[in-house]
């Protein structure tokens, strides 16, 4: 599939360490560092470059928002 993203790597990816802004879902990692919503690395109570699964089901939408955006990778299981 794709590229194999460590938790470290993800972290980084906050809106403040490195330039990207990116969040994993179901073991997925996504790239929204083009969206507006997730411009400072915050999303109303989320935060990026971290799983955000166990905090979706909270979430006003459904999983159907990831479709909006580019998967870059698998999240490492153990990192």
């Amino acid at each position: 599939m794709h590229t194999v993203i460590t938790k470290r790597q993800l972290s980084l990816r906050n809106g403040s360490d490195k330039p990207e802004v990116w969040i994993a879902f179901k073991g997925l990692v996504y790239d929204v560092t083009e969206s507006r919503l997730w411009f400072t690395g915050k999303h109303y109570e989320h935060w990026a470059g971290q799983d955000l699964t166990d905090e979706l089901k909270d979430a006003p939408h459904t999983e159907e928002v990831f479709k909006r955006f580019t998967c870059i990778g698998m999240l490492e299981n153990n990192s």
